[in-house]
């Protein structure tokens, strides 16, 4: 996996929208739960990815410090040599003296490599510090992230559980809403009720009957006494 796609990837996966992607699931909590293990699997991979790309890192900047102090040490080599070389001309000797000046060329020679293979290897060391530092920045967000899905899934279970809850206490007062024991004691006063309206019926029937009955004596007593008087006025009068 190139540095560039791996950085397109951390990039893309630090930047994902989260919320959009939950008002479009079905199921939020499986959603996020799948969020979590892809994004775990990814930050894993990120990270193994990214660590070797550290590691190409510091190898150049290991190879690069190498050729600083190989150009450093080829330089006092060269130096030196042409010291050498001009203390022997200085004695007279000629031909020693030109067989350390050629050392200090080939020292110089290997200096200016060395130079030229660090000066080259700065632009690349530049890049790929740049990168590692993007890599770094991305893997910490997604890290982030996935802390913040943890705990968006962690609350999105809470709730539903509360709300679990509350549908099983609002189904069990509906249970109990329909046998309600009060609603028969209800239906059962009601019917003694109408059981008391019948019996002061019939005791107002029975009154009122009582009530005809005496008056009816009451009609017989007079007519007797009718009756009597009109006979005492017949015996009256035949005397």
């Amino acid at each position: 996996m190139s540095k560039q796609t791996i950085l397109g990837r951390v990039t893309q996966l630090a930047k994902a929208n989260i919320n959009a992607l939950l008002d479009q699931a079905e199921d939020p909590q499986k959603m996020l739960d799948q969020l979590i293990r892809d994004y775990s699997a990814n930050i894993t991979e990120a990270e193994q990815a990214v660590a070797t790309t550290i590691g190409n890192l510091r190898m150049l900047e290991a190879d690069h410090k190498e050729d600083v102090e190989a150009a450093a040490e080829w330089g006092a080599k060269a130096l030196a040599a042409s010291r050498k070389a001009d203390g022997l001309r200085a004695s007279g000797s000629a031909a020693d003296a030109d067989r350390f000046d050629n050392l200090a060329k080939v020292a110089l020679g290997r200096q200016l490599r060395s130079e030229q293979e660090a000066k080259t290897a700065e632009p690349t060391i530049a890049a790929q510090t740049e990168v590692v530092d993007k890599l770094k920045s991305g893997l910490d967000a997604m890290k982030d992230k996935l802390t913040g899905l943890t705990a968006k899934r962690d609350e999105l279970v809470a709730r539903a559980k509360t709300a679990q809850a509350q549908n099983t206490m609002l189904d069990a007062v509906k249970n109990i809403d329909v046998m309600d024991p009060t609603s028969d004691i209800a239906r059962f006063e009601d019917k003694v009720r109408r059981e008391e309206a019948r019996a002061l019926g019939r005791q107002e029937l029975a009154a009122s009957s009582l009530d005809a009955q005496f008056e009816a004596l009451d009609d017989l007593e007079t007519s007797s006494e009718i009756e009597a008087r009109l006979a005492a006025l017949k015996s009256a009068r035949a005397a």
